[in-house]
């Protein structure tokens, strides 16, 4: 028999990090128009606007390793 529990388990772990990836795809966008607005408006603070490129990047991204791993614990 199969077991239904499990299935369903599983299931709602890939929706938890469906949902999870979301916030994180947005705030990618956000950071990456920032620094192409803030770029073309000011082209020569293009250096030290892309250290805070990187850093939001790798926030953002950090997230949604965070949103990934979570239903894996709580599983």
């Amino acid at each position: 028999m199969v077991d239904v529990l499990a299935e369903v388990t599983g299931n709602l772990g890939a929706v938890a990090y469906g949902l999870a990836a979301i916030g994180p795809g947005i705030g990618v966008g956000i950071v990456f128009a920032a620094y192409i607005q803030a770029t073309a408006r000011q082209p020569e603070s293009a250096s030290l606007t892309r250290t805070y490129l990187f850093m939001g990047f790798a926030l953002s991204e950090a997230l949604a390793l965070i949103g990934f791993v979570v239903p894996f614990i709580f599983s």
